[in-house]
């Protein structure tokens, strides 16, 4: 295996999944940890995906180097730690605890962490994170609630969470190209940093970065990081054709499951809302037992037909605090997973074989309901989003959107792209 990944949440993975998939490396990606001993597809890149973003850091760090250990018993010769492109984590983790025990396991002494995506409006100025021309703290990531972001120097965010010195590579290394990026790895490294935030602000840095990290063992930093990757492999005659994609079902039921409260996802809801049916969870009637599960359920069972459903528990911002202060953060968030993880696997069993779930930690409950193991990556949808194919039993086609992900026509376009 060429290169090993780990995600710290699904759609993440999918992301990562996808850049290097169109960069030419044939990629696979797990949901969880696969056992051991077990077959495994012959692929050159794998992408683990976990749902760690969230949790006590201990459990992230445990289950981190649990895939580590998968990925090296199968001769993974370089490792990427990917997370979110909005650098979401708190002043306790997990992105500092796991990079760090990363590196330990991997026996090095440092690694760069950068978030940058630019293709998505993601770029780091001076070690601090912009979402399109604002800083991330400016942004409905202030409002996230279980990360929510009120720092935009990341430099000072890793230093909270990290044992380690946290330094910069700043924009005016990186412009002057993969030498002068080097250096300036050298002079961290012997001031004793052990992890560096990179700038960048376009794809070309990016590349940068990853031409001049060739020989670390492990990177850290958002889907962008890895553009360059497969270029390296490339130009060492190491990659081989991408076999052919399991046939997706294009004439199948489908339905949009969304759980994110983005801005994003609020105007693709409203948007899908104007032309689909649809059908509102409220996290209050959750929390008082399975009826408003069955309600739903039974509801897309008589819906479904030749256009998409819609079940939301999507909410703006004045909604969603009333809400997390009635039922708190981590239940509300824990109520809806549950709930649409079950919705999912009704839907799956009626007959729905086209699904595309919005939000990190919901599509993380989906797949995992739905006992997905492995998935192929299929066609783009947008920046960051393909459709996804299973790789298990009956082939299952899911698009698994980040939050803050896609225009306001991605549910409705989505089908599109697949059909």
């Amino acid at each position: 295996m060429l290169l090993g990944c780990i995600a710290d949440d699904f759609t993440g993975a999918t992301d990562l999944a996808n850049k290097l998939t169109r960069q030419g490396l044939h990629c696979v990606q797990y949901n969880g940890i696969p056992a051991a001993g077990g077959s495994e597809p012959d692929a050159e890149g794998a992408v683990i995906a976990l749902k760690t973003r969230s949790i006590p850091a201990e459990e992230a760090v445990a289950q981190s180097l649990a895939a580590l250990e998968w990925l090296r018993a199968r001769g993974c010769r370089k490792l990427v730690f990917k997370y979110c492109s909005t650098f979401d984590s708190t002043d306790a983790g997990n992105i500092g605890p796991v990079a760090e025990a990363l590196l330990a396991a991997l026996e090095s002494d440092f690694t760069i962490a950068c978030p940058a995506a630019p293709e998505n409006g993601r770029t780091v100025y001076q070690g601090h994170l912009f979402v399109g021309d604002r800083l991330l703290s400016e942004t409905g990531m202030r409002h996230h609630p279980l990360n929510p972001m009120t720092d935009s120097d990341l430099v000072r965010v890793l230093q909270r969470q990290s044992r380690g010195r946290v330094g910069l590579i700043p924009q005016a290394a990186v412009a002057r190209g993969p030498e002068a990026v080097a250096a300036r790895v050298d002079e961290l490294r012997a001031g004793g940093t052990a992890l560096a935030i990179a700038d960048a602000l376009c794809e070309a840095d990016l590349e940068t970065l990853a031409r001049a990290t060739e020989t670390l063992p492990l990177i850290t930093g958002g889907s962008g990081l890895a553009v360059g990757l497969p270029a390296i492999l490339r130009d060492r005659g190491e990659l081989s054709p991408i076999p052919p994609l399991p046939r997706p079902p294009g004439d199948a039921p489908a339905a949009v499951l969304s759980g994110s409260c983005s801005e994003a996802t609020n105007r693709q809801v409203a948007e899908m809302r104007r032309h689909h049916p649809s059908h509102r969870l409220d996290p209050a009637a959750l929390a008082e037992g399975d009826a408003a599960v069955e309600a739903a359920l039974a509801w897309a069972l008589d819906t479904l037909g030749e256009e998409p459903v819609l079940i939301y528990s999507t909410a703006d911002p004045e909604t969603l605090a009333r809400v997390q202060r009635d039922l708190g953060p981590e239940r509300a968030g824990r109520l809806v997973e549950r709930a649409l993880g079950r919705i999912a696997a009704g839907l799956v069993e009626a007959g729905v074989r086209r699904l595309v779930v919005a939000g990190g930690e919901t599509s993380g409950a989906v797949v995992t309901a739905l006992g997905i193991r492995r998935l192929a990556i299929g066609p783009e949808i947008a920046p960051g989003v393909p459709w996804t194919v299973s790789l298990d039993d009956e082939p299952l086609a899911l698009a698994l959107k980040s939050g803050n992900f896609g225009g306001p026509d991605f549910f409705t376009r989505a089908f599109e792209v697949l059909s």
